[in-house]
């Protein structure tokens, strides 16, 4: 991270002419004068600058030791050195896997003839016999059954970030793990809907712990060389619990007692146990240590996560708390979510929260809700929950091409690509809907487009929004931009489990695959917006990100001024030609 900045006065003509360091992306921090905007002037002295030195030993040189190893160690050299680090991210990953299980089931269970015929009312005059009698749950209760989960999960997100920064990430996530546990009770004892409504809205308050603070412990615990072919893993995580539920109810689905549903929830326990055992053993984040002072005790977790011959443990303790004095000078904000509001940050947070939205918005709620829209669509319940599976298996294959994808195609292309495809795919899906009618061929027909937006989906929206949240906020501000971005998706979500139960239920709208219409048009507004309002991110900097977003450069001029940067050799010059040269990649725009 470069920071620029007239010299100090206090500070030597002779020290001020010292050039970069070879590794340029050493902090350099202004000093705490703050301009009448609320930012940091960029005309007052340095507060941590490094100056070059021939000595390997000091402060300095291990720093830029640290840097040298952070940025230069080759893939395989870090998957030899971190392991440790990898298997431990892996594993508070599959609580993940186990979110997404969990939350299939309520999807599925309404597909469910026995768990139906539990909590729901007959559709047909009392005189009907028994075994004809047609049971349904409510939109209204079927909507509560989502939305209580989501509405606790923003309590959860925006209580992880205050508290895990108080106990850390290991004994925050048995905590959430514990909670959950205790939740489950209700479920699979409950007699009535309500009970299993209120079981729902607990496990929501550890779900939405669960869903961010993996994310961030991988993060903090992975070299960044790691971090994306890492962190891209979440959405294959979602992938194979939602692969899992769905196999799971797939086998029961004509099991018609209680155990059916009964079943699937106690083995919630079956996850989480084994997981709370294995994250007691955990180590926790080095650089959440670093944060409290704890320095003996990062430098034992660094060696936990590595490697026993990895010879740099020192130098990358160094460059933690060189980075933590760092974030501790500069006064940016980032107490506050109302920081995420001000000047140039409006932007960055309507970028990430709009990023999130646009998962909600793009027709993927449909894939949710596959075996109850298969279902009420024509098919059988058997061939609903088999169309899921297969819809699943091709989400997996789509996201281990995405991984190709990421190295060689820029973010917001894979967006709008992945944006577009599913204005085609639901108009078709709509209009075989309204001219076939109720035959087979267009229930088939519309199992195709569903499973087609699966793989779609999972080959650029779902992998790439991770990618595209982390990499736009600034540094200070990126915990609390993460958090109320997922806020705003969990928002979307609430308004499609409104939505969505009305459209497919028979007693209510019972639009069945003509509810493809509305996710077509919300997919081409949420094209609209990618086209006018988001960036190219890739192969930027955060430095050269906030440099883009702090001139206010037009969304389509992001690659062209990753070019210019490229072609000026701006990050390669000295510090003193950074401070008396005018940038002219700057010319068309400022």
């Amino acid at each position: 991270m470069n920071s620029m900045g007239s010299p100090s006065e206090t500070r030597s003509q002779d020290e001020d002419d010292i050039p970069m360091p070879e590794f340029h992306s050493l902090a350099i921090l202004q000093s705490h004068n703050e301009s009448s905007t609320g930012h940091v002037s960029l005309n007052f002295a340095d507060a941590l600058w490094l100056p070059r030195s021939s000595s390997q030993d000091t402060t300095a040189g291990r720093v830029r030791r640290g840097v040298a190893i952070e940025k230069e160690t080759t893939f395989l050299r870090c998957c030899r050195q971190y392991p440790k680090a990898v298997g431990w991210s892996l594993l508070l990953f599959l609580t993940v896997v186990m979110e997404a299980y969990d939350k299939s089931l309520i999807t599925g269970f309404l597909a469910f003839p026995a768990f139906r015929r539990k909590y729901g009312r007959p559709t047909l005059p009392p005189s009907t016999p028994s075994e004809d009698q047609v049971y349904e749950i409510s939109p209204s209760w079927q909507m509560g059954l989502q939305n209580a989960a989501i509405g606790c999960e923003i309590i959860g997100l925006l209580a992880h970030g205050y508290i895990t920064d108080v106990i850390g990430y290991r004994k925050m996530m048995i905590a959430s793990l514990l909670w959950m546990c205790a939740a489950v009770f209700g479920a699979f004892f409950a007699n009535g809907i309500g009970v299993l409504l209120a079981s729902q809205a607990l496990c929501g308050i550890s779900w939405g712990v669960i869903q961010t603070l993996a994310a961030t412990y991988a993060a903090e615990v992975v070299p960044s060389v790691l971090r994306p072919f890492v962190l891209s893993n979440i959405n294959m995580c979602w992938l194979v619990g939602q692969v899992i539920g769905t196999g799971i109810l797939r086998a029961l689905v004509h099991n018609s007692s209680q155990w059916s549903y009964r079943l699937p929830f106690a083995l919630q326990w079956a996850w989480a146990i084994p997981l709370l055992f294995g994250i007691c053993f955990a180590p926790d984040s080095p650089w959440w240590l670093i944060r409290h002072g704890r320095t003996t005790e990062a430098k034992h977790a660094l060696y936990r996560l590595s490697n026993e011959n990895n010879m740099d443990i020192d130098d990358t303790i160094e460059l933690m708390q060189h980075t933590n004095r760092v974030e501790k000078t500069l006064k940016y904000g980032g107490d506050s979510y109302l920081d995420l509001f001000k000047g140039v940050n409006l932007r960055r947070t309507e970028i990430a929260c709009m990023a999130w939205i646009c998962q909600a918005l793009s027709g993927w709620s449909l894939t949710s809700y596959a075996p109850y829209f298969f279902e009420q669509a024509g098919f059988s319940a058997s061939n609903s929950f088999n169309l899921s599976v297969a819809g699943y298996g091709v989400g997996i294959l789509g996201g281990i091409m995405s991984w190709t994808l990421l190295s060689f195609v820029g973010r917001r292309k894979l967006y709008l690509v992945g944006l577009l495809i599913p204005v085609v795919l639901l108009l078709a899906g709509g209009i075989v809907s309204v001219t076939v009618g109720s035959r087979e061929g267009a229930d088939w027909a519309l199992g195709a487009i569903i499973i087609a937006m699966t793989f779609f989906y999972d080959l650029t929206i779902g992998p790439v929004c991770y990618v595209l949240v982390a990499e736009i906020p600034s540094t200070r501000l990126r915990v609390k931009t993460v958090a109320l971005a997922r806020v705003t998706y969990n928002i979307a979500i609430m308004v499609n489990n409104i939505v969505m139960p009305k459209m497919l239920n028979p007693s209510a709208w019972n639009l069945g695959g003509k509810s493809c219409f509305l996710y077509a048009s919300t997919s081409f507004v949420c094209l609209i917006w990618c086209y006018f309002r988001l960036p190219e991110t890739r192969k930027l900097t955060y430095l050269e990100l906030d440099i883009l977003f702090e001139k206010k450069a037009p969304t389509s001029k992001f690659k062209e001024l990753q070019d210019r940067l490229d072609e000026t050799a701006y990050l390669s010059m000295s510090r003193t030609e950074q401070l008396r040269s005018t940038w002219h990649g700057w010319l068309a725009y400022s």
